[in-house]
């Protein structure tokens, strides 16, 4: 029991720290959305993500601490079909290329494990097709040559930060695998510290054991011959 509370205490703490980070790099305009939650054990929690017609969608998650770090992901258009589905998996990346109007629900699932708590990070990409990252297109001057070359930049301006947006989400996925790999490792060491211990146990009252039977052996050799 009170090996479970501390894990619960990892998890919180870790959870708050990428949160923090999370929000940290996520400051100014940003219309992708990135997120670490607890997922408590027998629940499920949900999610939504407006989108508009014609542009694309891409949801990554992936587990980053929990038993079996395994958990159950449903993707759920606004019209009510079931676009993607998953069932007791670690790590996933759904793409929809042609979105219509409405909200995107994301549901996660724990509801198969009545014990363990999930750590679950998960991104949602959405690049706009209607519209630029950049506002202000009415305003470009009407002049044929000069409109042209605004237009260069703009799309120029848009595929930079494109590019920026997807490494900024690229470097937090590493990021939350790095924290998976931490939280496998310190867990690891935690079972094989206890292990260890255990058999290094059991070794020393195999030995005390022995020397104990050895020596009654020995002392009934002596009585007999005296």
């Amino acid at each position: 029991m009170l090996r479970m509370k501390n894990v619960s205490g990892e998890l919180c703490l870790l959870a708050c720290l990428i949160l923090t980070i999370d929000l940290t790099l996520g400051l100014g305009p940003n219309k992708d959305m990135e997120f670490t939650f607890l997922l408590s054990a027998g629940s499920t929690e949900c999610f939504f993500q407006t989108a508009a017609r014609n542009d694309s969608l891409e949801v990554e998650y992936q587990v980053i601490a929990g038993s079996g770090l395994d958990v159950g992901f449903v993707l759920v258009s606004p019209s009510g079909y079931r676009l993607a589905s998953d069932f007791r998996r670690s790590e996933g990346l759904h793409t929809v290329d042609q979105t219509e109007n409405g909200d995107y629900r994301l549901c996660f699932d724990n509801s198969f494990s009545k014990l363990s708590e999930k750590m679950v990070f998960f991104a949602v990409i959405l690049n706009r097709q209607s519209s630029g990252a950049y506002g202000g297109q009415n305003e470009w001057v009407e002049e044929s040559m000069v409109e042209y070359k605004l237009e260069d930049i703009r799309v120029s301006m848009d595929s930079v930060h494109r590019n920026l947006e997807r490494s900024r989400q690229v470097l937090t996925v590493l990021r939350t695998l790095e924290a998976r790999d931490r939280y496998l490792l310190e867990d690891n060491l935690w079972r094989v510290s206890f292990w260890s211990c255990l058999n290094m146990f059991v070794i020393l009252t195999v030995a005390v054991t022995q020397i104990y039977t050895l020596r009654r052996l020995f002392d009934g050799t002596k009585r007999v011959c005296t």
